[in-house]
C-alpha cells in the first residue's frame, strides 16, 4: 500500500468549465512513446487555460489537466535516449501531430488532422510530473531560469503568427491588443524590421510598448483607432493586423484597418458568432489567416535567445505554487493592470 502511495501525484484538473479541482493521479512511467520523465518546475497561464476553466475555449475536452507552457527538468529516461539526459532542464513541445496526414505532409502538422495537444485535448503541465518523448523536450538556454524559460512556448506562438504573416520590413503592422501575447508577438515581429503600432486600452501597457520597439501606440478607447491608423499610413491602412485580444469585435476591426492587398491574422478561440463584412475582404482582397499554435518553432525561439536577440526577462509579472492554482485564475479573472504573465511554480 505505501508502495502504492508513493506512485501517486498532485495534479490541476479542470473538471468541467468554472470547476477546477487538485487530485491525486497516477505518476507517469516510461514507455516505448514517452521515454522520458519530467519532473515539472514551472508551468504559464495562458489565455487559452483560462479559455479552458471559462468553457469558452471551444476545442478543449474534459476532464482535463491543463497547462500547454510546461518547463521541467529530466528525472529518468528509457533505453535508447539520446537528446536528452538526466539533470537537463527543458520545455516541453505541447503539439502531438500523427505525421501523414494532409497537413502533416504539407509541413503544418501545428493543425493535424488528428491533433492532440498537450494541456487541451489530452493531459498537460498542471501536474508534477510528465512522460513525453524525447523530441518533444527542447534544452533550456543557460542563464534563463525555469520560470523566464514558461515565455519560450508564447514565443514560439508569436514566431508562428509572424510567420503566418509573412511579415516584412516593408510592412506597417498593427498589433490589436499588449497583453502577454501582443508584448510577445512585438518582440518577434520588431527583428522583421517592419513598421509597428500596437494598440490597447490600458495606457501602460502602451508605454510598454514603445520601451519594447513599438514605433506608434494608439489607446481606443481615447482615440479612434481606425481614423488614427489612417493618419499614420498616409489613408492606406495598414498591410498586416493580428489579433492579439481575440475579442468578439476584433475580426471587423482588423479588416477595416488592413489596407488592400494585407494579410489579417486571426488568432481566436471562441465559437460565438462575430460580424464579418464580405465588402472589406474581397474589395481590398484581404487574405484572412488563421494562427494556430506553432510549426516546430521551439528551436528558432531558443536560438533567438541564445544570440541575444531575444530577451525573455522581466516578462513573468505574478507566480502561485501551483497547489494555488484557483487563487491565480481569480487574479487572472480580475484583469488587474499590473497583470501580464502568471506563472504556477512547482518548488
Amino acid at each position: 500500500m505505501v508502495g502504492k502511495e508513493l506512485m501517486k501525484m498532485k495534479a490541476i484538473q479542470i473538471e468541467k468549465p468554472e470547476v477546477l479541482k487538485i487530485i491525486d493521479m497516477e505518476k507517469p512511467v516510461l514507455t516505448q512513446q514517452d521515454n522520458v520523465i519530467v519532473k515539472m518546475k514551472a508551468a504559464g497561464i495562458c489565455g487559452s487555460d483560462v479559455g479552458i476553466y471559462h468553457g469558452t475555449n471551444a476545442a478543449a475536452t474534459y476532464p482535463r489537466v491543463i497547462g500547454h507552457e510546461m518547463v521541467g527538468i529530466i528525472e529518468e529516461v528509457g533505453p535508447g535516449v539520446t537528446r536528452v539526459k538526466p539533470g537537463d532542464r527543458v520545455i516541453v513541445d505541447q503539439v502531438k501531430s500523427c505525421g501523414h496526414c494532409y497537413a502533416c505532409r504539407k509541413g503544418r502538422g501545428n493543425v493535424c488532422g488528428s491533433l492532440e495537444v498537450r494541456g487541451v485535448h489530452i493531459d498537460g503541465g498542471y501536474r508534477e510530473y510528465m512522460a513525453v518523448p524525447e523530441d518533444a523536450c527542447y534544452l533550456l538556454p543557460e542563464g534563463l531560469s525555469d520560470v523566464e524559460a514558461v515565455m519560450i512556448e508564447p514565443t514560439t506562438i508569436a514566431i508562428q503568427s509572424c510567420s503566418r504573416a509573412q511579415l516584412c520590413a516593408e510592412d506597417t503592422l498593427l498589433i490589436y491588443g499588449c497583453g502577454a501575447l501582443g508584448s510577445t508577438i512585438l518582440k518577434i515581429a520588431r527583428l522583421s524590421g517592419a513598421t509597428i503600432i500596437v494598440t490597447d486600452v490600458v495606457d501602460e501597457k502602451l508605454e510598454e510598448a514603445k520601451k519594447n520597439g513599438a514605433h506608434y501606440t494608439i489607446n481606443s478607447m481615447k482615440e479612434d483607432l481606425e481614423q488614427r491608423v489612417r493618419e499614420l499610413t498616409d489613408g492606406y491602412g495598414v498591410t498586416v493586423s493580428i489579433d492579439a485580444a481575440c475579442l468578439k469585435t476584433s475580426l471587423l476591426t482588423l479588416l477595416k484597418v488592413t489596407g488592400n492587398a494585407g494579410r489579417v491574422i486571426t488568432m481566436g478561440f471562441s465559437v460565438a458568432p462575430t460580424e464579418v463584412n464580405q465588402f472589406l475582404i474581397t474589395s481590398k482582397e484581404l487574405d484572412v489567416r488563421g494562427s494556430r499554435l506553432q510549426n516546430k518553432k521551439f528551436g528558432e525561439a531558443i536560438e533567438l535567445i541564445k544570440a541575444g536577440k531575444l530577451d525573455l526577462k522581466g516578462t513573468i509579472s505574478h507566480t502561485y505554487p501551483f497547489l494555488e492554482a484557483q487563487k491565480a485564475f481569480d487574479f487572472v479573472d480580475t484583469k488587474d493592470p499590473s497583470i501580464r504573465k502568471v506563472v504556477l511554480t512547482f518548488d
